[in-house]
């Protein structure tokens, strides 16, 4: 395969996908000096349908992984520093149904590991003590608390990301010209891409950064598949916005369902379930499998629906951590798409048998915390840099004997995999 040694800083590196991988990547190989850059997606950046955008995201540093864990830590001091525009400092809760959780156990003996300490309470009441806003009755659950948490503004923070792209010198290429069909190989060699319009796009190294679409350009079946998460979205008079502005981000690892503080500005409640998801049947144009991804050619964003099934666990989860908002009408709803794991480890490897392609993806729900610090590791697994043990954490699994079940990190709770119906597919 092609080694960084052998690619000269003005050879063309096409990175597919404008999300937290792609951008993150693109911007951190240009501060290093490579001067022929080139982004491709079917939108321009924050693409709407991407699992990297829309008004929040978690930003976290409770892992049960020690190398998840010591990234967050860099990650939330870029959150202070360069990307603090977006960045919303409430506080953090992890929520327990159960006295023992195998999840937040591990967290805590890494956090512990680590000279640290989260705020315990057997009665998440206690809660109330640090946050009035919240106004439910807690005191079935056992809450985990770190002052050290919040959110990030996620649309606003890739719009900036990309700006610094830019900035530095990098080119997009956007629309049929920038959506691609398929890779354009010779033998086992990646040569560039084929895209909906116009001549095929040469590149001496091929970056695939394409998330939940990556299944639709290559076999990553066995590593890395797409499920979509239930999002639902509330907009709230000011009035109630100013009532629960001072409350945490809160999840629930028992059922899977999490929560912000209304956005400021906007007034919009969001919630959502980290589950196990919902899967689609379509098939890759260009070998004709079939595959779970959402649509490739419009915007997966557009439509506002969910399976009955998933609403009805966001309008319980509401009823549990807000009940005054249970009721009230969803101002949006749709799937966010995630790139799922074995165990919830990032793809980011060099492909074995094809030269000059290279694999970030399999985000799994929570790369996006990350946005601060990813392309640095990214770039460092593309120029040979990393330990042996990133280097195995975030290997591309081989097909035969890893099996193709995607459990997570454990963080994931609620019903498994199900595979919409021709029916409900058509309503996406």
């Amino acid at each position: 395969m092609a080694s960084p040694t052998a690619l000269s800083h003005t050879q063309p590196i096409l990175i597919i996908g404008a999300g937290v991988f792609g951008l993150s990547t693109a911007l951190e190989l240009s501060s290093r000096g490579y001067k022929n850059i080139t982004v491709l997606d079917r939108y321009p950046p924050p693409v709407p349908d991407g699992s990297s955008v829309d008004i929040s995201r978690i930003i976290r540093t409770e892992y049960a992984d020690s190398v998840y864990s010591q990234m967050a830590q860099e990650a939330i001091h870029g959150w202070k520093t360069k990307f603090k525009d977006y960045y919303h400092h409430s506080g953090f809760v992890m929520l327990s149904e159960t006295t023992q959780n195998p999840y937040i156990e591990k967290t805590l003996e890494i956090t512990r590991a680590q000279g640290k300490s989260l705020d315990e309470f057997v009665d998440g009441n206690g809660l109330k003590e640090m946050y009035p806003d919240i106004r439910a009755d807690y005191r079935t659950l056992r809450a985990y608390h770190n002052s050290e948490g919040g959110w990030a503004d996620a649309e606003g923070s890739v719009r900036c990301l990309s700006h610094q792209c830019s900035q530095a010198g990098v080119s997009f290429i956007t629309g049929k010209r920038g959506t691609v069909r398929s890779l354009r190989k010779t033998g086992s060699r990646v040569l560039g891409v084929t895209v909906l319009s116009g001549e095929f796009l040469l590149a001496s190294q091929v970056i695939l950064c394409t998330g939940a679409w990556s299944n639709l350009l290559l076999d990553l079946s066995h590593a890395a598949s797409a499920s979509g998460q239930p999002v639902g979205f509330i907009q709230l008079s000011p009035d109630e916005a100013r009532s629960i502005q001072k409350i945490p981000v809160m999840i629930n690892l028992s059922s899977g369902i999490f929560l912000f503080p209304p956005q400021p500005g906007t007034n919009i409640l969001k919630v959502a379930r980290h589950s196990y998801g919902f899967a689609t049947s379509m098939r890759a144009m260009e070998d004709g499998r079939t595959v779970s991804s959402p649509k490739r050619d419009s915007n997966n964003a557009v439509r506002s629906f969910l399976p009955d099934e998933a609403d009805k666990a966001l309008r319980d989860g509401l009823r549990q951590l807000l009940p005054e908002f249970s009721d009230h009408p969803w101002s949006n709803r749709r799937l966010c798409w995630y790139t799922d794991t074995p165990e919830g480890d990032f793809v980011v490897d060099y492909h074995p048998m094809l030269e000059g392609l290279f694999i970030a993806t399999g985000g799994a729900g929570h790369a996006f915390k990350f946005l601060p610090i990813l392309g640095r590791y990214v770039a460092d697994r593309f120029e040979h840099r990393v330990s042996d043990a990133i280097r195995q954490k975030w290997r591309l699994r081989s097909a035969e004997g890893e099996g193709n079940v995607k459990t997570g990190d454990g963080s994931r709770a609620g019903p498994s995999l199900r595979t919409l119906t021709p029916e409900e597919q058509s309503k996406l």
